[in-house]
């Protein structure tokens, strides 16, 4: 009988080790059983959450989301596909009520727009026929430009405004055509608000979107590029698009700062931590999106509201080329720096062995429960006595051999061939 119960305390203790320490992120199944198996991961950086979606071979794409009663600026970024964020989406609106989606450095996108004006501060102005006048502009330009035709059924028109703030997102749906990247989308906004740039007046904040233009290789106010030969300026008045700050400065309508790398573009039916002003259809709306087979019309919304949710299917790729540009000042890509090379292809520092290892155990922590509730995971420490431990359960001088010899490996600049990782893995699970 004594045998037995050394045998029940040692399963139990075993047992305590295993919930204290998870071998694997909770199972989720597929929603849908013609879909991938679900991938659903939280990370305190976005640039790991960028990293970690590089290199999955599902089709996923990264979030960013706030919190209530968190430090201003903090974000969570997830990793997930757009069925299943939208499963959830609907499912928890509270803990995911602020979502913005991340727009990858060299993606493919759609052209987008930011616009917001001060109520008091434009008593004259009707955005409704400011965004009106605007899609207008930009269609005549897009055809102008790139012989693309489009017009207001192409343009997805989101409303978040408020009694004092008047916001619209407007995302254009281009029929087999759409732009290599923001930072394209942002030389060809630039480009063709020039005429209303170059009329700022000194010490106004439009003079800092013209300054802005000549910065991270948008063309300046004097560049000449192929497409901007093809651009007809000062034909059209868009001085319309000329408003007033909060504080009395001259600005511009568009909000030319959401066209960098990796920007976070707030989601349909998202709104900002502390407001109450979700973006929804504006009642000028008059893109009416085919919902496909098993999706409703609101998942139809708010995937044609996602900017790279893009077709690569016959896609024409539209571009701004910026003459005698200096490519020696094109910035490297955050994530593909400090790579641990194999014989496939080089994987980012951020998921290379040696830098998972030495991860603090809070990086990761956030976890969302089945209440939909998104925390900081507070894993205490095993209380289970080292001496008790059952025997062959971790080793810790193990592990810091294993990791300096990666270390020592990856300093010296070798390659580990993928023969020899599959070699080691099966050794493993042969043990």
């Amino acid at each position: 009988m004594s045998n037995w119960g050394a045998r029940v305390k040692k399963v139990e203790q075993l047992a305590q080790s295993f919930q204290l320490n998870p071998l694997t992120t909770p199972y989720k199944p597929r929603l849908w059983l013609c879909q991938p198996a679900s991938t659903w991961k939280l990370f305190p950086r976005q640039c790991m959450a960028i990293s970690f979606a590089q290199g999955c071979k599902e089709a996923v794409h990264v979030f960013a989301l706030e919190k209530e009663q968190t430090p201003p600026g903090q974000r969570i970024y997830l990793v997930t596909s757009y069925s299943e964020l939208w499963y959830y989406y609907r499912t928890y609106p509270q803990s995911l009520m602020h979502c913005y989606e991340v727009i990858p450095e060299g993606a493919v996108c759609k052209l987008y727009f930011d616009l917001e004006f001060h109520k008091p501060s434009n008593k004259g102005s009707d955005g409704k026929t400011m965004v009106a006048l605007l899609i207008q502009y930009v269609c005549d330009k897009l055809l102008e430009v790139y012989d693309v035709k489009c017009s207001a059924k192409n343009v997805l028109n989101l409303d978040s405004s408020t009694e004092e703030k008047f916001s619209r997102h407007l995302i254009f749906s281009l029929q087999n055509a759409a732009f290599k990247d923001n930072i394209h989308v942002g030389r060809f906004v630039h480009a063709i608000l020039q005429p209303v740039l170059t009329k700022g007046r000194s010490g106004s904040c439009l003079d800092d979107g013209v300054n802005s233009v000549a910065k991270d290789g948008k063309p300046g106010p004097d560049a000449v590029s192929p497409q901007m030969k093809r651009c007809k300026q000062g034909k059209e008045d868009i001085g319309f698009l000329r408003i007033k700050s909060k504080d009395g400065q001259d600005c511009l309508f568009v909000d030319l700062g959401v066209y960098t790398k990796n920007r976070n573009f707030r989601l349909y039916k998202s709104s900002k931590v502390g407001k109450n002003a979700a973006f929804t259809l504006a009642e000028d709306n008059k893109l009416i999106p085919k919902p496909e087979k098993r999706i409703s019309v609101e998942e139809s919304v708010f995937l044609a509201s996602l900017v790279c949710n893009v077709s690569f299917t016959g896609q024409r790729i539209l571009t701004w080329d910026v003459p005698d540009m200096n490519k020696s000042q094109i910035p490297v890509p955050l994530c593909t720096q400090g790579l641990a090379s194999t014989s496939g292809y080089p994987l980012p520092q951020e998921i290379s062995l040696s830098y998972i290892l030495t991860l603090d155990e809070d990086d990761q922590a956030y976890l969302m429960d089945d209440a939909g509730n998104i925390e900081l995971s507070q894993t205490p420490q095993s209380t289970v006595c080292p001496e008790k431990t059952p025997d062959g359960w971790g080793d810790e001088r193990d592990d810091q051999d294993y990791l300096d010899s990666l270390e020592d490996f990856e300093q010296s600049g070798g390659e580990i061939s993928d023969q020899l990782l599959l070699k080691c893995v099966a050794d493993f699970d042969s043990q």
